[in-house]
């Protein structure tokens, strides 16, 4: 029976990630889009609406309910690409695993979409409602750059051990600039909800909080451009890896823009289409930084056929480290 489920080829599969990654990001946008219209109470209850299964008209409800649709269609789309997983030929296990990711982390959105909901925006679960995201990219992100590659032992290793170690160190430092630039939305004008129900916002510092938490914010971020500034010399000089050089200097552009939204949206006194510009270069940010990883490449013998090819198989360190015979050397 099971022959006759449909199988998939490498590149069938390949576009099935892009498709994943696509939506996976979307639904982060329109999420962000659900808090900052004021419609994160629009279904004051879960996983009804209202209490029914066809909520009233109404912006707000629209709007949440719209996203909760949405999240779910894309929790389907990652269950296929799973089942496309398993159905790849020639099979591969890692990519199998990576794949269950992506519809065990909509589940867990879902689940705590529901708890969001019910503790009345919370910001404790708002934040963690966001990281997941940020999290189930990772995963997305990894299927990606994995699919590109008919065997995992294609992926190609780097150069420069510390060229790569600098990447890695900046999608951990992007990830405490997402993690505090939460905290400061917690804090901020913008708790997501519409109805006039109080909706408790981080005051650890009294009226100061906000203020505290971007300065906290802004600095983590300009480490961050300075460390991306940091590993683009460094790929430069030390690699001759012209697909990280170019993931960077996109990582750096992207945060020069984030850059410019934020002051302006400080300066203007945080508008919600201003937050949801700087949330989506956020997101874009966050997946440049990891296929920036990606493109940097394994810690290990460096591979010996250096180009602009990542799809070309590494030279292994035996025949790297191959002996000459004598009579070539004659």
């Amino acid at each position: 029976m099971l022959d006759r489920l449909p199988t998939f080829s490498v590149a069938q599969f390949r576009k099935l990630t892009w498709v994943a990654l696509f939506f996976l990001t979307a639904v982060v946008l329109t999420g962000a889009a659900v808090r900052l219209t004021g419609s994160g109470l629009g279904c004051p209850d879960w996983p009804q609406c209202h209490g029914r299964a066809v909520p009233p008209l109404g912006f707000n409800t629209f709007v949440e309910y719209g996203n909760r649709l949405f999240s779910a269609a894309i929790g389907f789309i990652s269950l296929f690409v799973w089942f496309a997983a398993w159905r790849r030929r020639p099979y591969r296990r890692d990519l199998f695993l990576v794949a269950a990711l992506l519809p065990l982390g909509c589940l867990g959105q879902g689940v705590l979409g529901g708890f969001t909901v019910m503790n009345h925006l919370a910001p404790g679960f708002v934040m963690a409602h966001f990281l997941l995201s940020m999290l189930i990219l990772i995963a997305a992100v990894w299927l990606v750059w994995r699919a590109r590659y008919e065997d995992d032992d294609e992926r190609p290793r780097s150069e420069d051990p510390w060229t790569v170690w600098l990447v890695r160190a900046c999608a951990v430092l992007g990830a405490v600039v997402i993690v505090l630039g939460t905290l400061a939305t917690a804090a901020g004008p913008h708790p997501g909800d519409n109805d006039g129900e109080l909706v408790h916002r981080l005051d650890f510092k009294g009226v100061e909080t906000l203020v505290w938490l971007v300065h906290r914010h802004g600095v983590a971020a300009t480490t961050l451009g300075l460390a991306v500034i940091a590993a683009w010399f460094m790929a430069r000089r030390r690699t001759t890896n012209a697909q990280l050089t170019e993931s960077l200097t996109l990582c750096g552009i992207l945060m020069a823009a984030q850059g410019l939204v934020g002051s302006v949206q400080y300066a203007l006194k945080l508008p919600a289409d201003f937050v949801w510009v700087h949330v989506t270069l956020a997101t874009i940010t966050w997946i440049a930084l990891l296929w920036a990883v990606g493109a940097a490449g394994r810690v290990g013998t460096p591979v010996a056929r250096r180009g602009d090819d990542a799809g070309a198989p590494s030279v292994g360190a035996e025949a790297i480290a191959k002996p000459v015979p004598p009579a070539a050397l004659r």
